[in-house]
């Protein structure tokens, strides 16, 4: 089976989202839908993955509400389920800022279609953000962009005040994997004197999937945040695994290096990490292997 998967969300006001939460989990249990996604009284954020039916019908039953007719999807494919459960979470932001007032349903960029963002990238006077973390950063970009090296999108705000007086281009352009964390950078940038901010409308997926790959401007793969890791041209799986104590992106020759142990540690976290840490992944992964060997899910995952 080819399991489709869905990048999906909107900013709009949803003061009922806490009455959505068990409508949305029941719904996609029911479709045998797995994957996450987020509530807030801002709108709606997440990725899930079923059969191509499940998708289409959870879609649609979300665009019957009039508040999220205008849902953004991406979809890509996955040969193996992406996902080890549903989850439906309450939070207070659909992507953390930690701003106050940052409301993209009231102020926004504007929106750039991934067949115009060569042009608008490569005009000198445009200055290029990639608004995502380091780790994502490091395994593909744009040419040219700026890497604000942060760890968390909690840090962006911080980083804008600290570089203010070299962002100081006419035009502002940014981009993320789906769009979404643009949406609220372009909010807060415009509402902190940028006047001219451009976002890839999309995000990095929809360019992948659209934009041929002998005129992308695009270097590397996307990190995706499933069991895929991350996509190349076409959305196709790349080479990429995952640490999955630290969740860093690792090439399969990483997996070779003597820091790195299944579950446990890479080369990346191996000094990081204490040995009662190491001692509870190691313990973690041996349930997994366990409940794999017995065709079940390990303790803590539902089916």
């Amino acid at each position: 089976m080819t399991y489709h998967v869905a990048a999906l969300y909107q900013f709009t006001s949803l003061p009922d989202y806490v009455a959505l939460r068990p409508i949305l989990q029941d719904m996609c249990d029911l479709l045998e839908i797995k994957g996450t996604i987020l509530l807030a009284s801002e709108g709606i954020n997440g990725t899930v993955a079923g059969s191509e039916k499940s998708i289409t019908d959870m879609l649609a039953f979300l665009r019957a509400d009039p508040r999220l007719a205008d849902l953004e999807a991406k979809f890509s494919t996955a040969k193996d389920q992406p996902f080890h459960r549903m989850k439906v979470r309450l939070k207070k932001e659909i992507v953390t800022m930690g701003v106050d007032g940052i409301d993209p349903n009231e102020t926004v960029g504007t929106y750039v279609d991934p067949a115009d963002w060569n042009a608008l990238i490569s005009d000198p006077n445009t200055i290029l953000i990639d608004t995502r973390n380091d780790y994502e950063v490091e395994i593909g970009t744009f040419k040219g962009a700026v890497n604000p090296e942060t760890e968390t999108f909690r840090e962006f705000p911080a980083w804008v005040e600290a570089n203010r007086d070299n962002l100081n281009k006419p035009k502002v352009a940014m981009f993320c994997t789906g769009g979404i964390r643009c949406e609220k950078a372009s909010s807060f940038m415009k509402q902190n004197g940028f006047d001219d901010v451009y976002h890839l409308k999309g995000g990095i997926l929809k360019y992948l999937e659209t934009q041929p790959q002998s005129e992308s401007l695009w270097e590397g793969d996307c990190f995706v945040f499933d069991q895929r890791v991350a996509v190349t041209h076409g959305l196709e799986e790349s080479e990429y695994n995952q640490c999955f104590a630290c969740r860093r992106p690792l090439l399969p020759e990483d997996m070779d290096r003597p820091e790195y142990l299944l579950g446990v540690s890479c080369h990346r976290c191996h000094a990081e990490m204490s040995d009662d840490q190491k001692a509870r992944f190691a313990e973690r992964q041996k349930q997994i292997a366990l409940a794999k060997s017995r065709g079940e899910d390990h303790i803590g995952r539902k089916a």
